[in-house]
């Protein structure tokens, strides 16, 4: 189908009908062109095509580029695509567990890495949501607030690193801080993905107040806890220079799964990169089901196929005055 932006100028078409009346009533009572010769025997009882037939074709091709002109500025455009548009984004804030133990090496290169290399695919794959970053170990802060600048996004994340504060695991500090950046939100979906490897062991805030404080502001949770199941290798400095040891892998997957069911999340256990990034699709693909995804057409400008007609139209009366319907000066 054809749409048209400014439908109510085709009415300026039935200008069209007064200009053929004219020309028609000028054709049947106006005085017709005539030529003075001493003998009309050659011409008696034959009719000129010219003169019967060609002598109208300009004021036709006239009355066509007008008609086309109207229609070009009237802007005709058809639709057969639909662009599908997320009108009700998310707010999502990622809050990362960047103690020292989150150097060991049961993921590649390291739990911290692969947390970080992978948190950068999810922010890649959610161009329309609005995404901030804090961080947590024995203090937290925020590395950035909400926003769609993913390239800032993406090199806030890789500039995340263990040691800048002090060491520890404070799950409740860094959720807390996570729902203050949610709270005063207006999007439809308000989301924390919190990630740690431990257990928590200092921080002013307990995880099961800020998982309540959560529940008030309708932020949901989703926990990753990230660790191999039984040990993991872990760096040491020592004497000789850093050496590998095995420590057990603890995290207390129950308080995990306490705030997630608080908030209407979910828990994850991820023992590997691959099932960790396997998590983020999942989450990904839950958070995506709850956004309001509307259909806008996509439209294809068709004014200038009738600027042509109108053109060429125009092109044509001007050499049939000059070249096939002769005028005596």
């Amino acid at each position: 189908m054809i749409f048209f932006e400014y439908p109510k100028l085709l009415f300026l078409e039935l200008i069209l009908i007064p200009l053929i009346a004219l020309y028609i009533y000028r054709e049947i009572k106006g005085k017709s062109p005539f030529l003075m010769v001493s003998n009309v025997a050659p011409w008696r009882g034959k009719r000129s095509l010219k003169a019967t037939v060609l002598r109208h074709i300009p004021f036709i091709l006239r009355m066509v580029a007008i008609a086309a002109i109207i229609v070009a500025v009237a802007r005709p455009r058809t639709s057969a695509d639909f662009e599908k548009i997320d009108t009700e984004g998310i707010d999502i804030v990622l809050a990362m567990d960047v103690s020292t133990s989150m150097l060991a090496r049961d993921f590649y290169p390291d739990r911290i890495g692969a947390a970080k290399d992978i948190a950068i695919e999810f922010i890649s794959s959610r161009p329309t949501d609005r995404i901030g970053i804090v961080v947590f170990s024995g203090e937290s802060y925020t590395q950035s607030p909400l926003t769609t600048d993913r390239v800032t996004l993406i090199n806030l994340m890789k500039e995340i690193q263990t040691g800048l504060i002090e060491d520890g695991t404070a799950i409740g500090n860094g959720l807390a801080t996570a729902i203050s950046r949610l709270k005063d939100s207006d999007a439809k979906s308000r989301v924390v993905i919190l990630l740690t490897d431990g257990v928590n062991n200092c921080g002013e805030i307990a995880p099961q107040m800020a998982a309540e404080i959560a529940k008030t502001y309708d932020v949901r949770v989703y926990t990753i806890g990230v660790g191999a199941m039984g040990t993991a290798p872990y760096p040491f400095m020592t004497p000789w220079g850093v050496q590998m040891q095995d420590v057990e892998v603890q995290i207390d997957e129950e308080l995990l799964a306490s705030i997630a069911e608080e908030t209407g999340g979910k828990y994850f256990r991820a023992t590997d990169n691959t099932k960790l990034l396997e998590i983020y699709g999942e989450i990904s693909k839950m958070e995506k089901n709850r956004t309001t995804i509307d259909c806008f057409p996509i439209y294809t400008e068709l004014f200038h196929r009738y600027a042509l007609i109108a053109l060429l139209a125009l092109a044509l009366e001007l050499l049939f005055r000059m070249f096939v319907i002769k005028r005596l000066p």
